[in-house]
Formats: C-alpha cells, sequence, structure tokens
C-alpha cells in the first residue's frame, strides 16, 4: 500500500480506501489482510492479471494510433480519376512506395466523384474545381486546359476566328456541365457548347477530338504529347480554362492527418508541382496552334486555304 501511494502521488490510508471500495463494488474480497501480511486472493489474483492485460491492449491501441499518426505505414485508400492516375500517379508509384516500403495503397479509380467520408478513403485526387466545403483540398498542379482539334476536323470545317464562329462548329463536353469556363483577354466568359456528344469519360471525349469529330476543351496533361506532334492543333490560343481549376489532394479533415497521407500529397506536389513536368516543354501559345486562313480569289472563283 505504501509504494503504491508513493508511486501515485496518494497516502497508504487513501489507497487502501480506494481498494475497500473497489471490493465492495465488486462484491468479492481481493485481499487477505492481516497485521502482518498482505496477500492476493485468488478472485483478487485473477481481476489483477486481466486488468494489466486490458491496460496492456490500452497502451498498444495507443501505440498503433500515435504510429500511424507520426510514422507512414498501413493501408493508404485512395481515390483517382482514370485517365490523370494511368498517366501521372500510376508511373510513380513505385518510387512512393520504394520510399515509404510500410505503406500499403488500395487504389479506386473511377471518373465519378465518390463520396471520401462515406466511402472511406483517406485521400482523392480531382481534376477541375473542387467545391466541396465538407472537405480540405491541397493544389498540387494547375489544370490548364485549352480548346483543340485534329487537323483533319479543322480541314473539313475551318479554323474559327471568334468564341462566336464555334457556335457552328461540334464542341465535346466532359461530364454534366452546361458551359466552358473560359479565361481570355477581357476576363472569364462562359460557352455553351454545341455538341452532338456529351460523356462523363474525360478519355472519351479525347478519342472523339483525336479522331477529327469535334472540337474539345481538354487538360495539357491528357493532350500534351499529341500537341506536340500535330495531332492536335490549338483553337484560340487566347482562351484557356478556368484558372480556378486544378489537380488537387481532398481529404477528410486538416487535424490528425495521417502521416501515410502526408508524405503521398507531398510527394505528388513536389512531383508535380506550380510549372508541371508535362507542360515544362510545351508552348501552347506559339507551336501547333491553329489560325483562321484569309480567303484567296483564284481566277474567278473563291477558295478557301487549307489550314496550316
Amino acid at each position: 500500500m505504501s509504494a503504491a501511494g508513493r508511486e501515485m502521488g496518494l497516502s497508504p490510508a487513501v489507497v487502501s480506501k480506494r481498494i475497500s471500495q473497489l471490493e465492495e463494488r465488486l462484491g468479492a474480497r481481493l485481499f487477505q489482510r492481516t497485521t502482518r501480511h498482505l496477500t492476493l486472493t485468488e478472485a483478487g489474483a485473477g481481476y489483477f492479471k486481466r486488468v494489466v492485460d486490458i491496460l496492456s491492449l490500452y497502451a498498444e491501441a495507443e501505440d498503433f494510433i500515435c504510429r500511424r499518426n507520426t510514422k507512414p505505414l498501413g493501408v493508404l485508400k485512395l481515390s483517382v480519376p482514370t485517365a490523370f492516375s494511368r498517366l501521372h500517379v500510376a508511373p510513380h508509384i513505385g518510387a512512393f512506395l520504394a520510399r515509404y516500403p510500410e505503406i500499403e495503397l488500395d487504389v479506386q479509380v473511377s471518373d465519378g466523384f465518390d463520396d471520401v467520408i462515406r466511402e472511406g478513403f483517406d485521400l482523392a485526387i480531382r481534376v477541375g474545381e473542387v467545391d466541396d466545403g465538407s472537405l480540405v483540398s491541397r493544389r498540387l498542379a494547375p489544370d490548364t486546359r485549352v480548346m483543340c482539334a485534329a487537323p483533319a476536323y479543322l480541314l473539313r470545317h475551318g479554323v474559327p476566328a471568334s468564341l462566336n464562329e464555334l457556335e457552328s462548329h461540334n464542341c465535346l463536353m466532359v461530364g454534366a456541365g452546361e458551359a466552358w469556363k473560359l479565361q481570355g483577354p477581357a476576363g472569364e466568359v462562359q460557352l455553351r457548347p454545341n455538341g452532338s456528344v456529351r460523356s462523363d469519360s474525360g478519355e472519351f471525349v479525347r478519342e472523339l477530338v483525336l479522331s477529327g469529330y469535334a472540337i474539345g476543351l481538354l487538360s495539357t496533361w491528357d493532350v500534351g504529347p499529341a500537341l506536340t506532334d500535330g495531332r492536335l492543333r490549338v483553337v484560340l490560343p487566347d482562351y484557356r480554362g478556368s484558372a480556378s481549376a486544378g489537380i488537387h489532394a481532398v481529404y477528410p479533415s486538416r487535424e490528425f492527418v495521417p502521416a501515410k497521407v502526408d508524405v503521398l500529397i507531398s510527394f505528388l506536389a513536389d512531383l508535380y508541382g506550380p510549372v508541371p513536368y508535362w507542360e515544362k516543354d510545351l508552348d501552347i501559345d506559339r507551336k501547333r496552334t491553329a489560325r483562321p486562313v484569309p480567303r484567296r480569289v483564284a481566277k474567278g472563283a473563291a477558295a478557301v486555304a487549307a489550314p496550316r
């Protein structure tokens, strides 16, 4: 009693009283007391063993939580969009896991916006604008979007010289939005595209644009190589998609962010950056830009020069 009291900062009398109260509550004698000895009863020994086991499990549980909040380990459930994950997440996962070998990834690929909280995701990558106030988001990189078309489409239908001329073109929309949000010389404008196809798949729309079927508002991370090698040309280069669009990491709460989530966000932010690698060698202002060609008269007959 005296040793326990010294360890807990209590007098032996207080410790003895608390033991008596515990025995009264349990309805069992825990100690046999004599003037010279204090020994555990059979019930007391059994109770002691079980309480020690419980306290050990409690300490283990606290250590489990603390290690996962301070050390990158455990299963990380991640939601990523289809095309972006294929092009700019999956190729770098090996390097990430080599750096953090105690992390396991459970990756769900979807072009829909999964419910991060209800479906138990630790982290989601979102492309575009994030307007869910119930979640925390961190911008990893810009999402530069340009209007573009294949040379074959422009040869058949001509190169639009203004936003108004787009009304006579087949312009495709990704998702359920009703307007293209554009940033131009006069600020932000909205254009309602007149398209014959709408899809929730950016990859589907990109393939239609590459095939020469239509004009699309597409991300440079998706069509950069096609712009570089000439399979696509930028239309109306003075206009871009809204500057508020970006590549975002989205997660449930700003407090007590697990280390496994924090290190993946930092890894992707460092990998992409304010000028992501897919734009460093891409000059969309000067190269592969489709520009209107003036009409020329050919001996009595009007002819339109083919786009360059």
